[in-house]
């Protein structure tokens, strides 16, 4: 019932002479069948119509690649036009095409609910591509029913810091540079990748974050002479220190990471991400300090709430720990900068030999 009507069959045709080649087609008419003759050249063009006629309809459906890129472009540019940061809608994007590329029709919200219900991840990671999609269908002027997924709270593994240090060891030049950064900054992996060369204090050893990210503040942190000579060796090819982004980075991370498991035979160092080494540093300034308005300066938050998990974080690494320390005696300002840079917190001193003690929990 789906071929085309042919209105002259071979025996009406002006010239049959000319016909070189007779297809044959049959269309069902009241219960019977019609045999109709038709040129090699109207063969052609009925097997285009009813191809073309195919795709339109499988496009009914879903939709083709191109449509589906086209649309995140405009979606793309709608946020940047609203006035979302880089980082938001990399990331919504990033979540759409993923959720595409699994089978989702971005056209067909029960499609979009299906897809995110099959997947194995987080509730955070689910919730997220709903807000996407939301997100998505405004840009139309259109909304759904969401599914409802609740963000469950779960504390963050933090290593031991012998283990980060192992970890860096084993990695390549740059990537042991952007970690070891990561672990004297506590900033996010998005704001570390953007620092300039501009940012970098060498004299005064301190890095400015001028490109925050998820809202949080701009800020200078002070950081050991170790990672400015780290922060010296990289090529020098523009006017950031890292020619890349953080996807590219992470990946080779991860191998790098694979591999340190392997040879150090620790499957601790496989739970250990970018974000673990924010956690680690948030975790050891509440333990130094105990001052939770100070982590909340070094890590950039601006609202507290956000900060008060280390006071937790604290509270369970360091009841689990051993209550034996290392201890070091500084007899000037020089030694004592150096022992706190490594994590030694400050004890007592002044005593007639001029020393001062220093301890790190061992």
């Amino acid at each position: 019932n789906g071929s085309l009507t042919i209105n002259k069959d071979v025996d009406s045709h002006p010239d049959p002479d000319r016909v070189s080649s007779i297809a044959f087609k049959y269309r069902g008419l009241n219960n019977g069948c019609r045999r109709v003759r038709v040129s090699e050249v109207e063969a052609k063009n009925l097997a285009e119509v009813e191809s073309r006629t195919e795709k339109q309809a499988a496009g009914a459906t879903k939709p083709t690649e191109p449509n589906v890129k086209g649309k995140l472009v405009e979606y793309a540019w709608w946020m940047k036009k609203q006035g979302y940061a880089d980082s938001t809608i990399k990331g919504r994007i990033k979540i759409l095409k993923t959720l595409s590329r699994k089978g989702a029709n971005v056209f067909d919200s029960e499609s979009i609910k299906e897809v995110i219900a099959k997947q194995t991840w987080k509730e955070s990671s689910k919730k997220y591509a709903v807000i996407a999609y939301s997100c998505f269908l405004q840009m139309f002027g259109l909304s759904w029913k969401p599914p409802i997924y609740r963000h469950r709270e779960t504390m963050p593994f933090i290593p031991l810091e012998e283990e980060i240090d192992q970890l860096i060891a084993c990695c390549g030049r740059v990537t042991a540079t952007f970690l070891q950064g990561l672990k004297e900054t506590g900033a996010d992996p998005g704001e570390f990748i953007a620092i300039r060369w501009i940012d970098v204090d060498r004299k005064n050893r301190a890095i400015a974050i001028n490109h925050p990210v998820k809202g949080h503040n701009p800020r200078v942190v002070h950081v050991s002479r170790k990672l400015i000579d780290m922060l010296e060796k990289l090529p020098k090819k523009g006017e950031r220190l890292f020619v890349t982004n953080v996807d590219y980075m992470y990946k080779n991370f991860r191998l790098q990471r694979r591999k340190a498991t392997r040879k150090l035979v620790n499957p601790r160092l496989e739970k250990i991400t970018f974000v673990t080494l924010r956690h680690w540093k948030g975790t050891m300034e509440y333990h130094r300090t105990k001052d939770i308005l100070h982590v909340k300066r070094v890590l950039g938050h601006k609202c507290i709430q956000s900060t008060m998990v280390y006071i937790n974080l604290d509270q369970a690494y360091f009841h689990q720990t051993s209550e034996e320390f290392t201890v070091r005696i500084a007899s000037d300002v020089k030694q004592a900068c150096e022992l706190v840079e490594t994590g030694f917190e400050y004890i007592t001193g002044d005593y007639s030999d001029g020393g001062k003690i220093f301890r790190k929990r061992k």
